[in-house]
């Protein structure tokens, strides 16, 4: 029998990346700790920009290799830039430990490479990326960096499974239950150890128990000589065709094209392909907010620490039983929803004739589409539940399971353990949190 095929997660690197030589002590740490608040305490949509500062300054300085000695002025202009989008977004960020290190980080920069705080500014630069040939692997590249390469040479094809979240807001877990919940504030959809998805769901109307997605983070972690540490993050009409470093593929390590991220509709659709781990995400802005789906390996589901502990990893154990809502299915005009209907609700003969224009089978992402028009009146979601069919057909491995007629209400562990198989193993796990203690508590106390 051939030795299960290895995997090891590597720990995030030190150091404020990008930002030039000899960059002090006070700047360390910037980088891994904003990828640490973004895990840690995305609890709400915050109207603070400071992402979007980051990633600016990134693609201005190229991906942040240190400038030469004639490049300075260049850089300088860049660090003002930076500074002047801090200032600009500085109401909004009061208490945001990202941004307060930023202020500081950039502050130690202009005295390291003695900037005057007045002179010129520069418009950002946008990274040189590669030709479109270019957007597969290098032929040279690892085959760690290509799971399914890696993975055939020792056992049979992978199973892949599926998840999805989308509308009011529903979830299809990866064992197939369909689930239609409350979960307002901040979730983790996914939390293994190779990456961490993480939604914020905001109410749709004021004082109505309907939300909606309004914020999605994906932290991609450090992989062998295939991926450094990536962070994608989109809110409410800021849906990036980059990560937050300004970047579209995995860093600079041999397999960095394994993960790659492409914008298939300005502002409304990006896909993400990770090779190295066999998966592909979709995210899409529909109306004003987004929806997630995901083709993941069932091994790379399976990747935890302690299965046991991961009771609010939506996509695997669902929704807790106190967050379902338990609604009948639309049979007629009688059928209520337990949601408060918004104020300009669709009568129901109108939200079943729309539903039906996109969505001609009865199934659960057709019920999804009426029980959202009633409760919200948002024709907006009838795309969402559209596009989120369209991704399952794309998506699904097992094309007999698109369609689903029966909602799933039951307690999160049994969801879990429910339909996906065993994990072959244990992977080792990610010590994302212990290798960004130290530049956290660095970035606090300078």
């Amino acid at each position: 029998m051939q030795p299960p095929r290895e995997r090891l997660v590597v720990t995030g690197r030190a150091g404020w990346m990008g930002m030039g030589r000899g960059a002090g002590r006070s700047a360390l740490g910037f980088w891994p700790t904003l990828a640490f608040l973004l895990c840690s305490f995305p609890a709400a949509t915050s109207p603070c920009k400071i992402l979007k500062c980051n990633s600016e300054f990134w693609s201005a300085t190229a991906g942040g290799h240190a400038p030469a000695s004639d490049d300075a002025p260049e850089f300088c202009a860049a660090l003002r830039t930076y500074a002047l989008c801090t200032r600009r977004t500085a109401r909004t960020c009061r208490g945001d430990l990202a941004y307060h290190s930023a202020v500081h980080g950039i502050e130690d920069l202009m005295s390291q490479h003695n900037c005057s705080k007045d002179g010129p500014t520069s418009q950002p630069r946008l990274r040189t990326l590669p030709p479109p040939g270019d957007s597969q692997e290098r032929s040279d590249s690892p085959e760690i960096c290509h799971y399914e390469k890696s993975f055939h040479k020792h056992s049979a094809a992978p199973n892949y499974t599926h998840c999805g979240l989308f509308g009011d807001p529903h979830l299809r877990t990866f064992t197939d239950r369909f689930q239609t919940c409350k979960v307002q504030g901040a979730w983790p959809l996914i939390d293994n150890n190779y990456l961490n998805v993480q939604v914020t769901n905001t109410p749709v109307l004021p004082g109505s128990a309907a939300t909606a997605t309004s914020k999605l983070t994906i932290i991609f972690k450090n992989f062998q000589e295939c991926v450094d540490q990536k962070v994608y993050q989109a809110e409410m009409d800021e849906l990036p065709a980059a990560f937050a470093d300004g970047s579209k593929n995995g860093g600079d390590k041999h397999g960095a094209n394994s993960l790659r991220i492409t914008e298939k509709v300005s502002g409304q659709h990006v896909e993400i392909q990770a090779k190295y781990i066999g998966t592909t995400i979709v995210v899409r802005q529909v109306g004003r907010y987004l929806t997630f789906a995901v083709r993941m390996p069932e091994e790379v589901v399976n990747a935890v620490e302690d299965r046991d502990s991961q009771g609010l990893y939506l996509c695997l154990r669902g929704c807790p039983l106190n967050q379902q809502i338990d609604f009948p299915a639309f049979h007629g005009p009688q059928a209520a929803s337990p949601a408060p209907a918004a104020p300009d609700t669709f009568p129901y003969e109108t939200a079943v004739a729309k539903c039906k224009e996109r969505l001609p089978v009865e199934d659960l992402y057709y019920q999804a589409c009426v029980f959202d028009l009633l409760t919200t009146g948002d024709v907006n979601f009838t795309l969402a539940a559209y596009y989120a069919l369209e991704d399952v057909k794309m998506l699904h491995s097992n094309k007999d399971k698109l369609h689903l007629y029966e909602r799933t209400r039951e307690s999160p562990g049994r969801a879990a353990t429910a339909g996906l198989s065993p994990a072959p193993r244990l992977l080792p796990g990610s010590l994302l949190f212990l290798g960004l203690l130290p530049g956290f508590l660095e970035a606090l106390a300078a």
